[in-house]
């Protein structure tokens, strides 16, 4: 179905997303169930999900239902695919849903070895005011910490008994027991905001992360919660395109990359294009193939139609791999520059969240 492993402690880019829905049992995604679609919707990176119909069904009615995602503060930099998580979440939560965002600092001391405290500063002083300052409502969101939140950690023991070992082993092929403990706090996390109301929730997550999923899902038909639902959406890949954006491979973008660094980078971008400009302007280039169309296509040009005009210019050669880089800069630089003066803002908000 891919690359290589597609689990959440994989870094390879899905060769197939159709094959996927198919070999994982997904429901397809429709855009029509969906009032006012996002722009990853309308666009075709939402691809698939779990219980779609059921939060279809709550959106067009208005009837209560949660969105989740979760913070790995193991690392001092957040790559730029984050943003299509948080457009996801930002979209739910614009649509009535109760929104979670949890700081897995329990899950990163058990399988990356980073302690709690310095979970925390990273959480406080990066992620929280990034996944703000992408767009979600800081008075409407509720952040918490893993090792701070007694319901989860109490629900994770509970739901301990409710999966064997070998079913743990169908669904993540490995069985570390690290991993089985995150994986537990997982469902835990996924299933704690029913403790106050029995609701549906959606989970926006890549296909990386569906075995938590899975696992939620079958825990919570032995446990008497409502299934959660996720929406899965494709990969932003590095600019080097051969595997998905991440937090420690050189060729990805962070969200507060300066100018030079993004020039830089997008210098060194896969390209659809030609060997020589004389052949590009004759032949044309792939859009498909290039990984700055990726970044048009799932962040940067808003317009449909501008998008559209792009790709067609591209492809009969009316514009070359150095226009297009240059065009992505001024795109990337002005989304950053944007992007940092919301970040000191949400750095504000933060500490006001969690004042210490």
């Amino acid at each position: 179905m891919g690359k290589g492993v597609i689990d959440p402690w994989s870094a390879d880019l899905p060769e197939d997303y159709k094959k996927i829905v198919k070999g994982f049992g997904l429901d397809s995604f429709d855009v029509k169930g969906f009032p006012n679609p996002n722009l990853l919707m309308r666009r075709g990176f939402v691809f698939a999900g779990r219980g779609l119909k059921q939060i279809s069904y709550c959106l067009n009615q208005k009837k209560p239902f949660y969105s989740l995602t979760g913070i790995m503060p193991t690392a001092d930099k957040i790559h730029f695919g984050t943003k299509s998580v948080i457009d996801m979440i930002s979209y739910f939560q614009k649509h009535g849903a109760d929104t979670y965002v949890l700081i897995a600092d329990l899950e990163a001391a058990a399988t990356r070895k980073v302690d709690l405290k310095e979970s925390r500063k990273r959480a406080l002083k990066i992620h929280i005011p990034c996944y703000i300052a992408l767009g979600l409502d800081a008075k409407k969101t509720k952040f918490y910490f893993q090792s701070e939140n007694n319901d989860v950690t109490n629900l994770a023991f509970q739901l301990s008994n409710k999966a064997s070992l070998n079913e743990y082993r169908a669904i993540y092929g490995k069985a570390e027991p690290s991993r089985i403990m995150a994986s537990v706090l997982q469902v835990a996390d996924i299933l704690h905001p029913q403790l106050k109301k029995k609701m549906p929730g959606v989970i926006p997550v890549g296909i990386d992360q569906d075995p938590h999923i899975r696992l939620s899902r079958d825990i919570a038909k032995r446990s008497g919660f409502v299934l959660p639902g996720s929406i899965n959406f494709k990969f932003l890949p590095s600019l080097s395109g051969n595997i998905k954006m991440s937090k420690s491979e050189g060729n990805s973008l962070y969200l507060l990359d300066n100018d030079e660094e993004i020039r830089k980078k997008v210098s060194r971008a896969l390209t659809g294009g030609q060997k020589t400009a004389q052949e590009q302007k004759e032949k044309g280039g792939n859009p498909e193939k290039d990984m700055l169309f990726e970044l048009f296509r799932q962040h940067l040009i808003k317009d449909d139609k501008e998008l559209k005009q792009r790709e067609e210019d591209y492809k009969k050669g009316k514009i070359l791999d150095s226009e297009n880089k240059e065009f992505a800069t001024k795109l990337l630089v002005k989304f950053m520059r944007d992007f940092r003066k919301k970040f000191e803002k949400a750095k504000k908000q933060t500490a006001k969240l969690f004042k210490e």
